[in-house]
Parts: C-alpha cells; sequence; structure tokens
C-alpha cells in the first residue's frame, strides 16, 4: 500500500483459486502504471473469483473501500458498494456483470466497466474442442477405450453421425467479442456461420455469413447443425432455449454452452439427449453451480460436462485483463471514453 493520496484505487484480486489470483507481477503492473496523483491499496485478504465474484467481501477491503474512488475486483457485492463514501467507477475482472447490477448500483452515477473479450480465445477454442468431439465420435472412442473394445462399427455405419466440419451450419446466440472469436475459428474449419445479436445494425463480424436479430432465432434454429451460446445473461436473454425450442432443434444437432447456464432450459435439454433426438452438448455453464449431484445431466453419456473451466489459460489471462484495466485507468484519468462500458440497463 502506498501512501495515500487524493485519490485512491482498492485492488481485490486475492483469488483463493490461485489461477485467478493477481500475480505479484501484476501488481507491479498496477503499481507502475498508476497515474500521478493516485494511490493503490492491494487486499491482502482472500476473495472469490467463482462466477462473477463474492458475495460477501473481506473485512479488509471493507475499511479499505470506504474513501476509494476506484475499485478493482471480481465484480462488486452490494455490501461492498453500500461501504463507499466516493466510489466513481468500478472495473470487473469479470467477463460479466455478475452480481454488480443490484437496485443501488444501477440507480447511481458510479461507471461500471468489465474484462469482456478477455476469456474469448481459449473458451473459443473450447468450443471448437468440443464440437469435434463429438463430430469425430470421440465420445464412442473414450467409452470403448476404457471397455479395451476393438470396435468400428459406430464410425463406419452408414448413419454413421461422424462428420467434418466444412459446410455444417453453426448458429452463434451472441455474435459479440466471444461470438466473434469463435465465428472465426470454425469459419475457418469450412462452417457457414449465422450470428444472433441483440442490434444487427451493427452489421456481421468476420467470419459470419449473415446476422440476425433475436426475432429471427425461431427461425433459424431448426436449421442449425450446431447452436452456440455466447450471449450474455440479461432479462431478455434468459431462459432464451425454452423447452419449445430445444424441440425445434434438427435431429442430430449439438448445443454448446459457454455463456450462462440460465440461458436454457436445463431439465427440457437432459429430455431431449436421453431421448436420442440430439447427437449431444457441451456444457461448461450450469443454472446452478456446482452442478448438483442429482441432475440427469451426469448421467448421460452424450454430455460432455466441465466444471466451468472453458476460460482457463494459465499465464494468459492477466497480462489480457490488465491491458484493458491499465489503458481504462489512463482513460478514466484523463476523463477518456472507457473500454468495455457495461450498459447498467441493458445489463452487459
Amino acid at each position: 500500500m502506498t501512501e495515500r493520496s487524493t485519490r485512491l484505487l482498492v485492488v481485490d484480486l486475492a483469488a483463493r483459486s490461485k489461477n485467478w489470483a493477481l500475480t505479484s507481477e501484476g501488481e507491479r503492473t498496477i503499481l507502475s502504471t498508476a497515474p500521478n496523483g493516485w494511490a493503490v491499496h492491494v487486499v491482502r485478504s482472500l476473495t472469490s473469483s467463482d462466477g462473477d465474484g463474492p458475495r460477501e467481501p473481506s473485512t479488509e477491503a471493507m475499511e479499505a473501500v470506504r474513501d476509494a474512488e476506484a475499485y478493482f475486483g471480481f465484480g462488486m457485492p452490494r455490501p461492498l458498494f453500500l461501504e463507499t463514501r466516493a466510489l466513481r467507477w468500478v472495473h470487473s475482472a469479470a467477463a460479466g456483470v455478475g452480481n454488480s447490477l443490484y437496485p443501488e448500483m444501477l440507480k447511481s452515477d458510479v461507471v461500471l466497466t468489465n474484462s469482456a473479450g478477455v476469456h474469448a480465445v481459449p473458451i473459443a477454442e473450447y468450443v471448437v474442442a468440443g464440437i469435434l468431439h463429438f463430430f469425430r465420435g470421440l465420445d464412442i472412442a473414450a467409452v470403448q477405450q476404457r471397455e479395451m473394445r476393438w470396435d468400428k462399427t459406430f464410425f463406419v455405419a452408414e448413419d454413421s453421425p461422424v462428420r467434418e466440419v466444412t459446410d455444417t451450419r453453426v448458429l452463434i446466440v451472441g455474435a459479440g467479442g466471444l461470438g466473434g472469436e469463435v465465428g472465426t475459428r470454425l469459419s475457418a474449419l469450412g462452417a457457414r456461420c449465422v450470428g444472433v445479436r441483440r442490434r444487427p445494425q451493427l452489421g456481421t463480424p468476420a467470419g459470419f455469413e449473415r446476422v440476425v436479430g433475436p426475432d429471427g432465432l425461431d427461425e433459424e434454429l431448426p436449421e442449425a447443425d450446431v447452436v452456440v451460446l455466447t450471449a450474455p445473461l440479461t432479462a431478455e436473454s434468459s431462459g432464451i432455449l425454452t423447452a419449445d425450442r430445444l424441440k425445434r432443434l434438427k435431429r442430430g444437432s449439438i448445443l454448446v454452452n459457454v455463456a450462462r447456464g440460465a440461458l436454457v432450459d436445463e431439465n427440457a435439454l437432459a429430455e431431449e439427449l436421453g431421448g436420442g433426438r440430439l447427437r449431444g452438448a457441451v456444457l461448461d455453464v450450469f443454472q446452478k453451480e456446482p452442478l448438483a449431484s442429482d441432475s440427469r445431466l451426469w448421467q448421460l453419456r452424450n454430455v460432455l460436462l466441465t466444471p466451468h473451466i472453458s476460460p482457463v489459460s494459465p499465464g494468459r489471462f492477466w497480462p489480457r485483463a490488465l491491458d484493458v484495466f491499465c489503458d481504462n485507468w489512463r482513460r478514466y484519468d484523463r476523463g477518456e471514453p472507457l473500454r468495455n462500458l457495461v450498459d447498467k440497463q441493458a445489463g452487459y
């Protein structure tokens, strides 16, 4: 902690999960790039990086934040926000908004920015890997390996679902930074990508044939071989894949969810998968995490299930995240437009 001056930044990033905890090198980067007139309090007490940050802050953070003008953490818990007296800017190391859009934050003029985009590369690679897992029949190969069974039947059958990415139709729901990275990679492999975005007038990102608005979702679902969810969780997107919409998916199609579990009716999805109508689902996020032990999804052989680890990229996260934060800190200090400014009313 440096000597107090007129402006204070509180850095609250000592995550219990070491993979997400701010590194000593990262701390030095923050301290060395501090604009003139700023002090920095680095909170040493542990916090949570799970999901979108802690529900309850540490006592140290509660005390440090009272006179802070800026806060850098994994979201900002409501108790912490209520403790502040001079807060003007919050930057989250999380890509979403998570626990930060409570009524007091929404009503305030506190500026909220986040780290949207910094996870795009590893998550996009996860999506490609998950699709190939089912396209190339690796789910079946893994089972046969455990059983020590040499059997080509599934792979060479006349109706085998084994296929190439080339010319498959991929519907990417959420054509922003993350969806754009997914589209770039899949189109490079020959897929034909269509995006769904809230504001299609923003244009068609590289790698997409076209984009449609949310009102075009029902028309696109039955045409897709793969549906990838990369949209932020908002009031409009919550529960977007209803039971009725899941029934509209093409037989033999694949669903990938790397957005938020609340976008999908999980019980209805389990029914569709259990009945064998869908080829598979790649799920890294769930309505409740950890996923309940009695969830049917654990037992389905056509589900590739991971514990919310698609963003993991050791050694890459903090350089990317700090590039955004430090640039924003300079911009904030100079009164310039900020990157990744969250529309608090829209929810992302």
